[in-house]
């Protein structure tokens, strides 16, 4: 493993009570991309965005942070309801697949997953609570991954820690600018202390 890389994935709520935070999300996102492109450590970044119409659209796998371009409002476009397991369950398999891909001395020694929505869980069809629980559990205790949850719900935040996600890893926002920009600033130096 390279001591001096890490992955993060975002897994990115584009359900349709988005909306009004939508130039929020893309201005939060491009402020803790542009953050994480200064670190001089190794970076990689997968980017998904999940919504019903489609519960897990890959954006960008396992890309140079560098490379990874900022969104806009013609790449981050609210719409649907909130499969929130399945984008996580699919999220932590794709992770896993992406890993067992790459060679062991290429593999990265950390590995950080980023959920971020405004809502709870309302429409998963692949995957319950008890086994999203079980998956993050075994991350984190055996491959040391960690999983941060921002939202914009209190009974989302509930959720996220009851499947496994600990409290000191959650972010409640407020559902305005001001609430978006702090969490995202308060996640990219998160990430940075963490890299």
């Amino acid at each position: 493993m390279r001591q001096d890389y890490t992955h993060i994935t975002v897994i990115l709520d584009r359900t349709g009570s988005m909306e009004s935070i939508r130039d929020d999300m893309i201005g939060g996102f491009n402020t803790f991309l542009k953050n994480q492109k200064t670190e001089p450590e190794t970076a990689t970044l997968t980017l998904v965005q999940f919504d019903t119409q489609d519960p897990y659209e890959v954006i960008h796998r396992f890309k140079p942070i560098g490379e990874v371009p900022e969104l806009n409002r013609e790449t981050y476009v609210p719409r649907a309801s909130t499969p929130l397991l399945d984008a996580l369950g699919r999220g932590i398999n794709d992770i896993e697949k992406s890993l067992t891909e790459l060679k062991e001395e290429e593999r990265p020694s950390k590995v950080i997953v980023i959920v971020v929505t405004d809502g709870q869980e309302n429409s998963s069809r692949e995957f319950r609570k008890e086994q999203i629980e079980k998956m993050i559990r075994e991350k984190t205790e055996k491959n040391a991954w960690q999983f941060v949850f921002l939202s914009a719900d209190l009974a989302a935040i509930g959720d996220a820690m009851s499947v496994g996600i600990h409290a000191d890893a959650v972010l409640l926002f407020e559902k305005s600018h001001k609430g978006s920009a702090g969490a995202w600033a308060s996640l990219s130096k998160q990430t940075s202390g963490y890299r």
